[in-house]
């Protein structure tokens, strides 16, 4: 399992295996046990950033980028290689201050078997599920939009995959990536989220990015034009 290869396919799916110099990193597990200070200052940061209207609004944007991180780092290798490093929430380090590929950094990675399976227990179980938790201690804000962020998560993780498959003619990897994400969208959190389960997914909710001053649609939007405030 090369995980320098694995960032080869784009940013999101680049894993440091050491601390980040002068990092504030922490592992994740401490955010899912209720210490909520590092995501309150991540959804600070993009509001600030953004212009955000609401902290809803926020909130949505910062948790999408931290749910594409998750199913990119285990996704990626997964497809490349059929395994994948172990990212429990107590090994898998995180600071809300850095961009990736600086923001994730995992301590002695072990490799997993890359199956549907261990997947959807290591990323929607182990992170995804208290994630959403920690975002709603946070502030008000929609699970349907959550799960809806995941969703469009994982199928723009498996879209980087066939796109950089095609580039370096590896067919075997967008084979894989497109049937492990069958595979995990077969599951009822995720599988109403949006359609179809291919890299050409259009969600059934909106992450709310448009509502921000620069904003505009996503490419797997539920609208077809930006609603108009009534």
């Amino acid at each position: 399992m090369d995980l320098t290869r694995a960032a080869s396919v784009g940013g999101f799916f680049a894993l440091r295996t050491a601390p980040v110099p002068e990092g504030a990193h922490r592992p994740l597990a401490r955010l899912y046990a209720g210490e909520t200070a590092p995501l309150t200052a991540r959804i600070d940061r993009v509001a600030a950033r953004l212009q955000a209207p609401e902290r809803r609004v926020a909130a949505s944007i910062a948790h999408l980028g931290l749910a594409a991180r998750l199913w990119s780092v285990a996704l990626g290798p997964a497809a490349l290689f059929g395994q994948f490093p172990d990212i429990a929430p107590e090994a898998l380090h995180w600071d809300p201050e850095h961009t990736s590929p600086d923001d994730l950094w995992l301590a002695d990675p072990e490799a997993v078997p890359g199956t549907a399976e261990r997947l959807r227990e290591a990323v929607q179980y182990g992170h995804l599920v208290p994630l959403a938790a920690a975002m709603r201690r946070d502030g008000n804000i929609s699970g349907r939009l959550l799960w809806g962020n995941a969703g469009s998560a994982l199928a723009g993780a498996v879209r980087e995959l066939v796109a950089w498959a095609r580039t370096n003619s590896r067919p075997d990897v967008a084979h894989r990536a497109r049937a492990l994400g069958a595979e995990l969208f077969d599951d009822p959190d995720l599988r109403t989220t949006g359609a179809p389960h291919t890299p050409a997914f259009r969600r059934r909710s909106c992450c709310l990015y448009y509502r921000c001053p620069a904003g505009g649609l996503c490419g797997d939007c539920v609208f077809d034009a930006p609603p108009v405030a009534r």
